[in-house]
């Protein structure tokens, strides 16, 4: 066998590679999917729509590459975290829009809760904060809204599940209803622990589904999936969709995935994915480290033995995603790649911050209701100084994010590694090691997501030895050194945090 096969499902588009045994990209697909928007704060995806276009994507790789399925050792899945999916488990249709992880509808319910006294129970149960960001009231919500849902639900008819998985189920014959023929496998219903960790319903000590945070968040338990390993032979696919069955043996969450392919497996080490948002995680071993600055505890990973490696993490919501609002909705840009030049072309922002909390700020603020701001324009602001001025945005959005870690763990990070489509951008990676005061490092394989799933199924498999292996071939390509002082540093966060007071409670 030559290859590993990882299925990378993004918040915008679907994603198949091919890695070679070197943890080299061989090949890539990609195709985006439509964003839907229904009502302000709502954020919705169809999917079936997630689910052809993963299917389509890896079968057109497989096709052109010439590959078959008896070349892969394994699949490995890495998903956006947080979407929320139900449905019929007769006919493998959703019963609903899945409901995106952006999106704020349940706002009100988490203000509710907080305010019964819940918060404290589910951070320590879950690590989270109690945040429409989670699955939790999502599930709630489709549950209440969808005409009949809580009745079948309770039947058993109808199962939940994160995009991990509906992907699981469609691969393994739950794909029935679409056309695919006939499944010879029977669909199975399954995610891993660092998916899990995501829901609010999943106790990170015990490992298991809880009773106590079912009943708060009223959840019947007949529609969760089976928790398993992120490494490990879970299931194959139906012969029908590549030719011959392939064992399906890694599943991670998005962000774990991308920490477990930047190899950051010693704690202290640190990562910071920039995809639509920006998603920092720090190893911090077996030990579940409780935060004290409104940061995340959760599952890093689980091993063939049922035992976890947990991280601390900070979410920003809009990263790469304000990027594309400057091309989409200001049509500023005609490509998200030519946001540099447009930046670079003036020297600073002229005193002009954007706080890009459109979905409301994540880490280390928790404001479901604030609401996106420019500040600070004058007569001279251009494009150019708003562009720039939405690269800072993720800087230091991400910067305050790795101070709350720093003060969390107590570890100075000696640097940031960082991975995601953005870190291409060389003007945004200077930016974020003058706002760290650390330097940022960038590897030779980005696409260390996919690489994470990759290496999670290709150990479990034995395409790779081990986690020893695997460490060896990470290889960095460029790194960014801090080239502001203390003094400019401290004063660029001073501003900015001026800057986020505007923005906060705006909806609420």
């Amino acid at each position: 066998m030559k290859y590993v096969l990882a299925l990378d499902q993004g918040t915008t588009s679907s994603r198949a590679i091919l890695f070679d045994r070197a943890g080299q990209v061989c090949a890539l697909e990609q195709q985006e999917f439509k964003q839907y928007f229904p009502q302000p704060g709502w954020v919705e995806h169809d999917a079936m729509e997630i689910w052809h276009s993963q299917l389509a994507v890896a079968r057109r790789l497989l096709k052109k590459q010439r590959v078959l399925a008896g070349d892969i050792a394994a699949i490995g899945i890495t998903n956006q975290r947080e979407t929320t999916v139900l449905w019929d488990r007769k006919t493998g249709l959703p019963v609903a829009p899945a409901i995106v992880w952006q999106d704020r509808r349940t706002a009100g319910v988490c203000d509710q809760l907080r305010s019964a006294g819940k918060a404290r129970m589910v951070q320590n149960k879950t690590g989270l904060v109690l945040d429409a960001y989670f699955s939790g009231t999502k599930l709630q919500w489709l549950l209440d809204n969808v005409p009949g849902a809580r009745a079948r639900a309770e039947r058993g008819e109808l199962a939940f599940g994160t995009v991990d998985s509906w992907l699981v189920w469609k691969l393994t014959g739950g794909d029935k209803a679409s056309g695919s023929g006939d499944a010879t496998t029977q669909p199975v219903h399954l995610t891993d622990a660092s998916n899990a960790s995501r829901t609010l319903l999943f106790n990170i000590h015990t490992l298991q589904w809880d009773d106590g945070l079912l009943k708060t968040f009223n959840i019947p338990p007949q529609v969760l999936p089976t928790v398993v390993p992120s490494s490990s032979v879970v299931a194959e696919t139906d012969a029908s969709l590549f030719g011959g069955p392939i064992a399906i043996a890694g599943i991670a969450g998005d962000q774990q995935a991308a920490t477990f392919g930047q190899t950051c497996y010693s704690p202290g080490m640190a990562k910071n994915t920039y995809g639509t948002g920006c998603f920092m995680l720090m190893n911090t071993g077996t030990a579940a480290v409780k935060s004290q600055y409104q940061l995340l505890t959760t599952v890093a990973w689980m091993g063939p033995q049922k035992q976890a490696a947990y991280a601390l993490e900070g979410s920003v919501f809009m990263g790469g995603a304000t990027v594309q609002w400057l091309r989409d909705g200001l049509k500023m840009i005609r490509a998200a790649a030519d946001v540099e030049a447009l930046a670079a072309s003036v020297p600073d922002t002229g005193d002009t911050y954007l706080v890009p909390a459109f979905t409301g700020l994540g880490s280390p603020y928790w404001d479901g209701h604030a609401r996106a701001a420019i500040v600070g324009m004058t007569r001279g602001t251009t494009n150019a100084h708003v562009a720039r001025a939405a690269l800072e945005a993720i800087a230091l959005q991400s910067a305050d994010v790795f101070d709350a870690m720093a003060l969390d763990s107590c570890i100075n990070l000696a640097e940031l590694r960082v991975d995601g489509g953005a870190c291409s951008n060389n003007l945004l990676m200077q930016m974020q090691a003058d706002v760290l005061g650390v330097p940022v490092v960038r590897p030779k394989v980005t696409e260390t997501t996919a690489l994470g799933a990759a290496y999670l199924a290709g150990i479990a498999t034995g395409f790779w030895s081990g986690a020893d292996e695997v460490a060896s071939q990470w290889a960095m390509d460029r790194r960014f050194e801090p080239a502001v002082g203390a003094d400019e540093r401290q004063a660029k966060l001073a501003r900015w945090h001026q800057a986020v007071e505007r923005s906060r409670g705006w909806a609420k």
